[in-house]
């Protein structure tokens, strides 16, 4: 089964419960959106590899630590966006490859209209970045497009999930870890996260009819 790491802190708690709050106005959505991602990015990057480099302290030398540019980040268009940018201030020189879907509301079935990743995948820890995990038909495409790119170590941050989305990820692809700040109940008739938090990319980007 894949590894669910359903990240507990208390700066997510007081965090999501403003995100799920309808009444949260855009800006502040935006503010703690980016307090729950940057916590999600640290553990998804605990096993990062390092190099030892020597240093010299105001008072004397030591050894210090860098991070390998082993990483890349890909964003599913469009809320996922929300996540590259407090990602980018931990990792301003990784890499971003880019996947856009977008779901039928009729269907909740997502259609790929844009592809562009970065080379060699292959050597690569791929972080797919998208808030909200309910069918699982995005991340699943996603996941196959990095692997058909030659991804091999794949993860996926969300800040919240449904089980059924967790669900098919784990019978079609076992190795990928998923990070993520909740599992909610289900999804409802229109499959929506439930309770959830509405559509994200609309409280995030300002667009709600």
């Amino acid at each position: 089964m894949s590894t669910v790491r359903h990240i507990d802190h208390p700066l997510i708690k007081h965090s999501l419960t403003i995100l799920r709050n309808k009444d949260t106005n855009t800006d502040i959505f935006r503010r703690h959106t980016a307090i729950v991602s940057k916590i999600l990015i640290m553990e998804a990057s605990r096993n990062l590899s390092l190099n030892e480099i020597p240093i010299n302290t105001p008072l004397t030398e030591t050894t210090g630590y860098e991070i390998l540019e082993s990483i890349v980040f890909v964003p599913v268009l469009r809320a996922g966006i929300s996540m590259l940018f407090p990602a980018r201030d931990f990792l301003p020189w990784a890499p971003v490859g880019f996947i856009g879907l977008e779901r039928d509301e009729q269907t909740a079935i997502a259609t790929e209209y844009y592809q562009k990743f970065p080379k060699n995948l292959a050597d690569k820890q791929v972080i797919i970045l998208d808030p909200m995990l309910a069918t699982g038909g995005s991340l699943l495409d996603t996941i196959t497009a990095v692997k058909g790119k030659g991804a091999k170590n794949v993860s996926c941050v969300c800040i919240v999930a449904a089980p059924e989305g967790i669900q098919l990820l784990q019978e079609n692809y076992p190795d990928v870890v998923i990070y993520v700040a909740a599992i909610d109940e289900k999804l409802n008739s229109q499959k929506y996260i439930y309770p959830g938090l509405g559509d994200f990319g609309d409280r995030y980007f300002g667009t709600q009819l």
